[in-house]
């Protein structure tokens, strides 16, 4: 890790600007609740678990009047207009940041709904951010079989999924080098679905990062009850974790007392 990397900043930057019209719901999917509270609650805790001490530019619609500052745990955070599509949202909010955000400082952008992403991979995905000169994302290999149709509801080919990879969030790279990737994509008309895909146009090749497979994004009706079984089996997992750590403990308390 370079003097710099050890010196960055590190922003966190969430689109939560988009309106879910694939969930068929009366709000926006980041408003659903999940669990008692709002998706975009959720995640945000999940990042405030992780960085407490980074800075947030939340990507809102202008017009959005269902949220609430409350939600937010940062000390340090930001409202930004989100933009049409997702990258217009992460590019308005990088130049937002220009004047305070150094070129060598860490951008971590995630998916307002991705609620379920582990604090255990987003510190592995920054200490890989902060080893690699390009940047990283959490990533899993494709387990499917993968179909391709013909456009008319009909299988046209099988396609060999080795080497294929499914692309999560985060996905992180240093400030000066993702805004400069952005721009060239909107500036070029080329369009990108992720940040990844923007820094790829450049000639560049990020980092796979694995990550866990419940890191799923809420995209459709079935997706909110499967979240909340998601978040319901970690805390199970890490309460069992915690349980077994103090039996040991006990263990060798007793160990030592005979």
């Amino acid at each position: 890790m370079s003097e710099a990397d050890a010196s960055a900043r590190l922003w966190l930057v969430v689109p939560a600007a988009g309106r879910g019209r694939r969930m068929g719901a009366d709000r926006p999917k980041q408003y659903l609740t999940l669990e008692g509270r709002p998706v975009l609650a959720h995640t945000l805790s999940r990042l405030h678990q992780a960085f407490p001490q980074a800075q947030l530019c939340l990507c809102l619609d202008p017009d959005d009047d269902r949220f609430d500052p409350a939600w937010v745990p940062f000390a340090r955070w930001r409202r930004s207009p989100g933009g049409h599509e997702r990258a217009d949202s992460v590019r308005q909010a990088l130049a937002a940041l220009a004047g305070e955000a150094g070129d060598d400082d860490l951008v971590l952008v995630h998916d307002v709904a991705r609620p379920c992403v582990t604090v255990a991979d987003l510190t592995t995905l920054l200490s890989a951010l902060r080893e690699d000169p390009v940047g990283a994302l959490l990533a899993t290999p494709v387990a499917d079989t993968i179909k391709r149709d013909d456009g008319q509801g009909r299988i046209a080919s099988t396609e060999p999924r080795d080497g294929l990879w499914q692309a999560q969030t985060p996905q992180g790279f240093r400030y000066g080098l993702l805004r400069q990737a952005l721009e060239q994509a909107a500036a070029g008309g080329v369009g990108v679905t992720d940040e990844a895909s923007a820094v790829e146009a450049l000639g560049l090749s990020p980092r796979l990062v694995p990550g866990r497979r419940d890191n799923l994004k809420i995209t459709h009706p079935e997706d909110l009850a499967l979240a909340a079984h998601v978040l319901a089996a970690q805390r199970e997992g890490a309460a069992s974790h915690a349980g077994q750590g103090l039996a040991e403990h006990a263990h060798l308390a007793s160990k030592e007392t005979d």
